[in-house]
């Protein structure tokens, strides 16, 4: 037995010798002694029954807060607690409310935009039986298919964000002179682009124009899906094509759908990437700056092959899409 100076031979104190611990590990052994997690289990004592939480997550998922009586258009807890209040009369507090979001398998995102002109049923039409229609008839003729849009790009405009200190919002320098360019772009699966910088208003003339020159890249038949913009279906693109039907033929994507084309996301890309480089002074030099992020895409086939993963476009690289 071992002694401390100035004390007795040390014992067990009696809260040692008699307490939960030492109780439980005599009757339980060695697993009664294991940590466990403190308070209720997960779904312990739940205030809404498990048949309410579906029918309060489904309401969130399929419907706005106006649609079922609310105010606004974005789901907040605040508001998903007061229609959990306005359904089974129970309040929760904000933090309760997340606890269940949690739980659901739901997070706090950025939405998609659509236009509520665009028509479902048209949507699934194009992706179920049009488009699939189109890749056999492609394929079988030994074509190419392109997906084809314009957009335009103004020396005032500024995206994305910069570093600057706290409380004190970054200033960019811009030239007062408002100036602007277009530009038309077509890519394909196979990571080609194709593109024409313009200065004049888009119609059906340049329309007619970019047909021409790109059809002059390729040795057979281009099938190009655009949107249904007036120009691309004008009485002038209408005889042309007539002229050139054997080179050329047109698809149109279903009207408010802009996710559905790849070439979206080019444009997308395009103005991210300007601001990034020197600031043009006058037309020219935008034009110049623009004609600078097409050139490098072309030299970077996998970049364009990329924009075809998008989470709406890649029904167009997947087979198994009927």
């Amino acid at each position: 037995m071992f002694r401390i100076r100035g004390q007795g031979p040390s014992r067990p104190c009696s809260r040692c010798r008699s307490g939960p611990w030492t109780t439980g590990g005599r009757a339980g052994g060695r697993d009664a002694l294991l940590s466990r997690p403190r308070g209720r289990r997960v779904g312990e004592h739940q205030v809404l029954s498990e048949a309410e939480q579906a029918a309060v997550r489904q309401a969130v998922l399929d419907h706005t807060p106006c649609d079922l009586g609310l105010s606004g258009q974005l789901w907040t807890r605040a508001l998903i607690g007061r229609l959990i209040s306005k359904l089974y009369r129970v309040r929760f507090t904000e933090p309760g409310v997340g606890k269940y979001l949690k739980r659901w398998g739901l997070s706090f995102q950025r939405p998609d935009k659509r236009a509520v002109e665009q028509d479902p049923e048209a949507v699934r039409i194009w992706r179920e039986e049009t488009w699939p229609a189109i890749r056999a008839r492609v394929k079988a003729e030994n074509s190419e298919i392109l997906f084809a849009d314009q957009v335009g790009i103004r020396s005032d405009q500024v995206t994305g964000r910069t570093w600057g200190a706290k409380g004190r919002t970054p200033v960019v320098r811009r030239t007062g002179n408002r100036f602007s360019v277009n530009a038309m772009s077509a890519i394909s699966t196979k990571g080609r682009m194709h593109f024409m910088v313009f200065t004049e208003t888009f119609d059906a003339q340049v329309m007619c124009r970019f047909l021409a020159r790109l059809t002059g890249h390729f040795d057979r038949k281009v099938h190009l899906v655009i949107d249904r913009h007036s120009a691309h279906r004008s009485k002038a693109v209408r005889d042309w094509l007539a002229d050139h039907k054997d080179q050329v033929e047109l698809h149109f994507l279903p009207s408010y759908s802009p996710e559905l084309n790849p070439d979206e996301l080019v444009n997308a890309d395009l103005k991210r990437s300007l601001p990034h480089t020197h600031r043009a002074r006058n037309q020219a030099e935008l034009a110049a700056e623009t004609r600078r992020f097409f050139h490098r895409r072309q030299r970077q086939p996998h970049t364009v092959r990329g924009y075809f993963g998008g989470r709406h476009v890649r029904y167009i690289i997947d087979e198994r899409t009927p």
